[in-house]
């Protein structure tokens, strides 16, 4: 492992300043809602853990069913136009919780269809985003893209995180739920200003052949679907402690929203310094970086489950947050030049799939597993899934020795950058 020297030209691109801006304030958004919709669902009369696990199970599951769509369709248009599209989209579905909230009268059937048509947002975007990245900026600097990008975010992040809590103290879920629909705004705004073009494609195929070629791309790397496999598992128990078991312990035994939010902002406290950290650090074996990185993800799990005081479990949240980072940084780059740029929206796809894929699952049924076992049990139960999986990938030979390719020439790439 090494450390490159910094640069700052980034900073310096118009196209790549928007493209963080509107990401900055998006993620500020996410940060209030991942914590008021949670407390919002608990405020509502009747509600009980397994609601909670509902609503949040809607929201995953479309991010499942709609993803390989999103892929296809961002290699086949522009993936800044398609990005304004779903943010559009995600805009009116918090506005519509936010409203149903305020309103002092929310159905769970109809927090359970806005729901649905956020995760769907979800679900165009993400392809988007990862397959936009190698249009803005060119081959030599996707690191510290990467790396700047989610630097960005995740202090945008840890700032809605730190004040999610006084807000839902303070204003109630429905106005946290608000400022949300509004970040989203904000980001389809500056997105629609990005000139980067879709490249040309080539004519005559189907929606279904592009499928099937991405798959071939994804399927044709071992090193790809082992980690992604891992990837289910571990998604799977980290939603279900943040998106459940956590709240229940904080609602039940810690201080609630203002305890809960104070943990989880030190998870993204640490991804902060790890993402400064990953634009420098240079490794020879990225996948198996990455895939030893979501080891420390178990320990805040364990802590939670054994009582630990909250201070311990903050601690260690951020200790996670600091390796996830490094991780997530140095697995996009990874994908992103070593796949073609053609296909590299559907092999995204295809890898939000696979890690999403247990997701749902996870949030349905977190809340009746600790109403039958044990709000503790369940969650030495995750600790024990994340840390499991991260040992089985170590299993792939390719996982252990990939080492990062030349990817597609810089000026490929650049041909791919046009101005509108």
């Amino acid at each position: 492992m090494s450390v490159a020297p910094p640069h700052r030209a980034l900073w310096n691109d118009p196209q790549f300043l928007l493209l963080a801006s509107a990401r900055t304030i998006s993620v500020l958004g996410n940060g209030f809602a991942r914590v008021a919709l949670g407390f919002a669902v608990l405020a509502l009369p009747g509600a009980t853990p397994g609601r909670l696990s509902l609503v949040l199970a809607c929201q995953a599951l479309p991010q499942l069913v709609f993803v390989l769509a999103g892929g296809v369709i961002a290699d086949r248009m522009s993936r800044a136009r398609l990005m304004v599209v779903a943010d559009t989209v995600g805009a009116a579905a918090y506005a519509g919780l936010a409203g149903l909230v305020l309103s002092g009268h929310a159905p769970l059937a109809a927090m359970c269809v806005l729901a649905v048509v956020a995760g769907t947002a979800t679900a165009l975007f993400s392809p988007a985003m990862d397959g936009l990245v190698p249009l803005v900026v060119p081959a030599d600097r996707l690191q510290q893209a990467n790396g700047l990008l989610r630097v960005g975010t995740n202090t945008s992040l840890l700032l809605g995180l730190a004040l999610s809590g006084v807000a839902v103290a303070w204003l109630g879920a429905g106005w946290a739920l608000a400022l949300n629909a509004a970040s989203f705004v904000v980001s389809a705004v500056l997105t629609a200003r990005l000139r980067v073009l879709a490249p040309p494609r080539a004519k005559g195929s189907s929606g279904w052949e592009d499928l099937k070629e991405g798959w071939r791309e994804f399927a044709s790397r071992q090193w790809l679907w082992v980690v992604v496999a891992h990837s289910a598992l571990v998604v799977a128990g980290l939603n279900a402690t943040v998106g459940v078991l956590g709240p229940l312990v904080a609602e039940q035994e810690a201080g609630g929203a203002r305890a809960w939010s104070v943990v989880v902002a030190a998870q993204a406290l640490g991804t902060v310094a790890g993402a400064g950290l990953a634009v420098r650090v240079r490794v020879a074996r990225p996948v198996l970086v990455a895939v030893l990185a979501t080891f420390p993800a178990a320990l805040p799990i364990a802590l939670l489950a054994a009582s630990a005081p909250p201070w311990a479990t903050a601690a260690a949240m951020c200790c996670s947050g600091v390796t996830t980072a490094v991780g997530a940084v140095l697995w996009s780059t990874t994908l992103q030049r070593e796949i073609p740029e053609a296909a590299l929206s559907r092999v995204s796809s295809y890898t939000w799939f696979g890690a999403l894929g247990f997701a749902p699952l996870g949030l349905l049924v977190a809340g009746p597993v600790a109403g039958a076992v044990g709000i503790r049990q369940a969650l030495a139960g995750c600790a024990a899934l994340v840390a499991l999986a991260a040992a089985a990938a170590l299993l792939s030979p390719q996982v252990r020795r990939l080492t990062l390719g030349a990817g597609p020439p810089a000026a490929s790439r650049a041909a791919d950058r046009e101005a509108a």
